[in-house]
């Protein structure tokens, strides 16, 4: 194997920073890594907020920087002859950036407890949309609001990437979902479970969606307020998870004066629940869905498109054909 490989770096981390196609080195494995040769690579808000300084920025090391967290791919390399997973199998997962260089790349080193098989109903392209997008999703919906029968759920930007998995889930396990969204994506957030939509160009969710248990804050207080806001709907004792890092400072404080739980979220790449994500993705339960696909070389475009909002679902970069 080549000891360099094609990859989309950034040279500095920076409002004025873009993505270039670039040589860098192969990654090596160690300890319990697996080498995946990436076929394709999910766009997720961090990577572009990291491109531009925030995000996980802070802990870049050195430049060039691979960015990308999620791949679906090829296995190269395994730890042990007799490991589960096998040179030639069919994966996806999460890298872990920037301790190690992303898959925006040919090849990404990732710990195999951050890899599964990928679904058997989903291509690469949409298999590699799924990791960071449903495994936050899970997280908020499932480990920490514990959705249920009859519980009532208001999830912002219902149509985005995690959005549009909290909805999945959250209706999946019996909740009634509302989710805020713009008047085009109504019949599409209908598809997916909610049982109302809310459109915030013309309606304040606060004043028509009435007492509810669960408010999955998706936007923070970053535009409108959104998370101050959603207390106001929370039933005494309810819980706020809110998932985009920095978006709303104060909310502990703000949530603790009025009687309400809050937390954040922060993903973990965790392989057993990606495992639980085929199942459902393989039942027909639930869908990923992919609004563009790039190649590799015009990654700054996906980024700029990202950068626009209104994203239904995810975007994705091929970084290589399909294996014959």
């Amino acid at each position: 194997m080549a000891e360099t490989m094609r990859a989309l770096v950034i040279d500095e981390a920076g409002e004025g920073s873009t993505l270039r196609l670039g040589e860098v080195p192969r990654p090596d494995r160690v300890l319990d890594e697996v080498i995946v040769r990436v076929i394709a690579a999910g766009v997720n808000p961090i990577d572009r907020k990291t491109k531009l300084g925030k995000g996980v920025a802070a802990a870049i090391a050195s430049f060039p920087a691979v960015l990308g967290f999620d791949f679906a791919g090829i296995v190269e390399e395994v730890p042990y002859a007799a490991h589960p997973l096998r040179p030639g199998d069919r994966v996806y997962g999460m890298a872990r950036v920037p301790r190690l260089p992303g898959s925006y790349a040919e090849y990404v080193s990732v710990s195999s407890l951050s890899v599964a098989p990928m679904p058997l109903a989903a291509s690469f392209v949409e298999a590699a949309a799924v990791p960071c997008a449903a495994l936050t999703a899970w997280g908020a919906v499932v480990d920490v609001a514990r959705a249920h029968d009859g519980q009532r759920m208001l999830i912002h930007a219902g149509s985005g990437g995690v959005g549009h998995v909290a909805v999945q889930l959250a209706s999946y396990f019996g909740a009634h979902v509302t989710a805020t969204g713009s008047p085009r994506n109504a019949e599409f957030l209908a598809s997916l479970g909610a049982a109302r939509v809310v459109d915030y160009t013309s309606e304040r969710f606060e004043e028509v969606v009435g007492e509810q248990d669960v408010v999955i804050d998706l936007i923070g207080n970053v535009a409108d307020d959104t998370g101050s806001r959603s207390l106001d709907v929370l039933r005494r004792g309810g819980l706020i998870v809110n998932v985009p890092t920095k978006s709303w400072p104060t909310m502990a404080e703000e949530a603790e004066a009025r009687g309400i739980r809050a937390t954040g979220y922060v993903v973990s790449p965790d392989a057993r629940t990606l495992t639980v994500l085929s199942r459902l993705i393989d039942d027909g339960a639930l869908r990923v869905h992919v609004d563009g696909e790039f190649p590799l070389a015009e990654g700054e475009e996906a980024h700029r498109r990202l950068g626009e909002g209104h994203v239904r679902g995810k975007l994705v970069l091929r970084v290589a054909p399909d294996p014959a």
